[in-house]
């Protein structure tokens, strides 16, 4: 059996290295992204012993950006992409032109050329996709106006890295004398057409292709061949992406997502996902780590110390006046500045294409390398000195809350809790409501919220599986809880939490084999319905009716 098997090797390392430095991590209390860099470090070639391989680590940190993109499509539409475009769009080309001006003056400072100094500089612009997305998840910040303004911006760097790609062997040619600057404006205008292109396609024919697959998929009533359906579009759409209209993966795959989120599939698409999006990220932290030279520290420390700054200081700085410049309150400032304080995998890209081709010396890689470690490794804690600056905002705003939640606790009694607003949650609010019940929602999808919204009943947008969420749903207060939602394993979390908070509550919940059925029972689930069985129950019923009236 052969044993040179690096594909094996590099995964097996990432993960067990990335498990036990981010073990160690949560010992000591510090986020987790910083064991899964010290991992790289460890896997990578600057330190002894195993050395995977970082061309496949950046191949396989791909897959994470892909799938984490994909999954914030899913939460997003060409409309929320639209509604930020007045903002994300000169906000983004606004802090590229100021970060590149800060890394063109460093590098002048260093004695690179201006060429160098232009490409070091758009480097150190762009942040990275995994962090920012890592960060607004932790935060529940994707699908607020903040999250949309920070995605939005993140997708216009993206396309400007793109056309930066596509133009640097173009002007890299120039300044060797082996091209003309006439063949600039021609690379660029079929850039923007394959870019164009691409959207045109995906609104015109993917629209309508992706959704009626993934929908014959789950008429099949195939588990694995819906996760595999799932997994096909997103990594297809974002490799095709790539192929034929010279996009970036990740822009394929949100393009992907969001055109699968207009669905009814999108929920139960993005869980399908999540598992593998999780692995993948990880691998991605690890990824960078291997690319870090420890002795860029002690041979560079003047210059390192200026490149974070530029990304950390400048980068944010210039984030927070152009947001409050657009007329947007200190919060969604800060949060937009501090999600863009780091740098990622374009910048490896660019840095080292640049080098490839002559224009940016190899000392310029290292920085842009050792930067983007220091900005990830502060990146957390640059998020929780924000958080600590709206502590008193939202202090206020969770007194406020609290006030309207005492007023609704006043108005409603022994009311019933629905858990999910789909296709049984409709229903069930519609038959409650007949009987005069007071009802309030639960709901983490936007569409399904919009929907209880509209008619006319109390929601609360989020997770059930949250307490707090509960909570302002009235928990302590309730007479019923009623989990509509067709994950039982997820219903036995909240029914768990649910009878924490109120013992004494009715909970009725879902379920879709024997296996919930005995989980939901074994954690005291008053009343569990399980589909197939009741519909058996009723076609029985009807046999023997029609078998009596026949007799």
């Amino acid at each position: 059996m052969p044993h040179h098997t690096p594909l094996i090797g590099t995964i097996v390392a990432g993960f067990v290295a990335a498990f036990l430095m981010g073990a160690l991590a949560h010992k000591l209390r510090v986020s987790p992204v910083a064991g899964y860099l010290f991992a790289g470090v460890l896997v990578g070639p600057f330190t002894p012993g195993f050395v995977a391989d970082t061309a496949l680590a950046n191949e396989l940190a791909e897959i994470g950006v892909m799938l984490l993109m994909f999954g914030v499509g899913l939460h997003f539409s060409f409309r929320d992409l639209l509604s930020v475009r007045r903002i994300a769009l000169p906000g983004a080309v606004l802090q590229i032109a100021v970060a590149t001006g800060l890394g063109l003056a460093l590098a002048t400072w260093l004695g690179w050329s201006i060429a160098a100094g232009l490409v070091f500089g758009l480097a150190l612009s762009v942040a990275s996709t995994v962090v920012l997305l890592r960060a607004l998840e932790a935060r529940n910040l994707v699908e607020t106006e903040r999250g949309r303004i920070a995605v939005g911006w993140l997708i216009v760097e993206d396309l400007a890295m793109i056309l930066a790609l596509v133009l640097l062997p173009a002007f890299a040619g120039m300044l060797a004398g082996e091209t003309d600057g006439a063949s600039l404006p021609a690379i660029l205008g079929i850039t923007v057409l394959k870019v164009g292109g691409f959207v045109a396609f995906m609104l015109l024919v993917a629209r309508r292709a992706i959704p009626a697959a993934l929908h014959w998929t789950a008429h099949t009533g195939s588990r694995e061949l819906f996760r595999l359906a799932v997994l096909s579009i997103a990594l297809g759409v974002a490799l095709g992406a790539a192929y034929v209209f010279d996009v970036s993966f990740a822009l394929g795959a949100f393009f992907a997502g969001m055109i699968l989120g207009e669905t009814q599939l999108s929920r139960r698409a993005a869980e399908e996902t999540l598992p593998l999006r999780d692995a993948f990220a990880v691998l991605f932290f690890v990824s960078v780590g291997m690319l870090f030279d420890p002795a860029v520290v002690v041979e560079q420390p003047g210059p390192l110390l200026a490149t974070v700054l530029i990304i950390v200081v400048g980068k944010s700085l210039a984030a927070y006046g152009i947001v409050r410049a657009f007329g947007r309150d200190n919060a969604s400032a800060l949060t937009i500045a501090a999600s863009l304080a780091q740098i990622g995998e374009f910048s490896f890209i660019l840095a080292g294409l640049g080098t490839q081709l002559g224009v940016l010396p190899p000392e310029g890689r290292d920085l842009v390398l050792a930067g983007a470690i220091f900005s990830i490794l502060a990146n957390p804690v640059i998020f929780a000195l924000v958080a600590g600056r709206l502590g008193d905002v939202e202090r206020r705003a969770r007194a406020d809350a609290a006030e309207r939640e005492r007023e609704r606790q006043r108005e409603r009694r022994e009311h019933v809790i629905l858990v999910g607003h789909g296709r049984v949650g409709r229903l069930v609010a519609e038959g409650a409501e007949r009987r005069g019940r007071a009802l309030v929602v639960i709901e983490d999808q936007p569409d399904f919220a919009q929907a209880a919204q509209a008619a006319g009943r109390e929601v609360v947008i989020g997770n059930a599986t949250s307490p707090h969420v509960l909570e302002e749903a009235g928990i302590r207060q309730a007479a019923k809880l009623v989990i509509a939602i067709p994950e039982g394993f997820e219903g036995g979390a909240i029914a768990e939490h649910a009878r924490a908070l109120n013992p004494g509550i009715l909970v009725f919940a879902r379920a879709h084999s024997d296996e919930e059925v005995e989980h939901l029972e074994r954690l005291g689930v008053d009343h569990v319905v399980m589909g197939e069985r009741e519909i058996a129950r009723t076609l029985l019923a009807l046999v023997a009716e029609r078998g009596a009236a026949a007799g």
